[in-house]
């Protein structure tokens, strides 16, 4: 076990606790006066100049958080000051403002494209009859808003609009009894802007004990998804 700590702090303790036992004793414990003095003028040294370092860390700390508090502040009236700039440039329409004050005009967003296509159908059948309807569709990115509408086709009939859908689902609970072939036609929209359209072909059959089934879904490619 060590009889001296080993932190710097530490030993300059452990001799001022000695030093005056090492004092009254010298002799009797093989030192001399001379090197008991010797070790009391370095131990003194080293606690000035710890004192010294506690001092600086200190001050360092006090500079630290004075300098965050000075920058921040600056910070947050340049910012406001910013601000004011540009919305003097917008608001003046000078765009010579911004040169003026040595900062860039802000960049032309890229318009946001159409939306997509909506694709791969899923189709569920209720106790009731009612057709519950879900897809894909791949939109912009950071596009916002798209809706889906929703248009069905029966026969030969025209196509009827049935719903304009916040999500990527929709229910159909009005199909006529008898029906054996569909046509949904689904297209995103945001705003005034529409995607291209998709229709999707949905066969009914009879199976023996369930009653009316789904037996196939295609898209406007015929490509079966069965």
């Amino acid at each position: 076990m060590a009889v001296v700590p080993s932190s710097r702090l530490g030993k300059i303790e452990f001799y001022e606790s000695h030093l005056a036992a090492w004092a009254a004793n010298a002799e009797a414990i093989g030192l001399t006066p001379a090197q008991v003095l010797a070790l009391q003028t370095l131990v003194m040294t080293a606690r000035g100049s710890w004192l010294d370092a506690e001092t600086a860390r200190e001050s360092s700390k006090a500079s630290t958080l004075n300098f965050h508090t000075n920058t921040d502040n600056m910070a947050h009236i340049g910012s406001a000051l910013l601000s004011n700039i540009r919305s003097f440039a917008e608001t003046s329409g000078d765009a010579n403002v911004y040169a003026l004050a040595q900062i860039p005009a802000p960049s032309t967003p890229a318009p946001v494209g159409p939306p997509g296509q909506p694709y791969e159908l899923g189709i569920g059948l209720s106790q009731t009859g009612a057709v519950s309807l879900t897809w894909k569709c791949d939109n912009p990115s950071g596009a916002s808003g798209t809706v889906y509408e929703i248009q069905r086709r029966i026969g030969s009939e025209s196509f009827r609009f049935l719903e304009i859908a916040g999500e990527r689902a929709f229910e159909d609970g009005g199909i006529p009894a008898g029906s054996t072939g569909i046509v949904y036609q689904i297209t995103a929209i945001r705003g005034k802007t529409r995607g291209p359209a998709a229709q999707f072909l949905v066969n009914f059959g009879t199976g023996s004990s369930s009653g009316v089934t789904v037996s196939d879904v295609s898209d406007g490619d015929m490509r079966i998804a069965a």
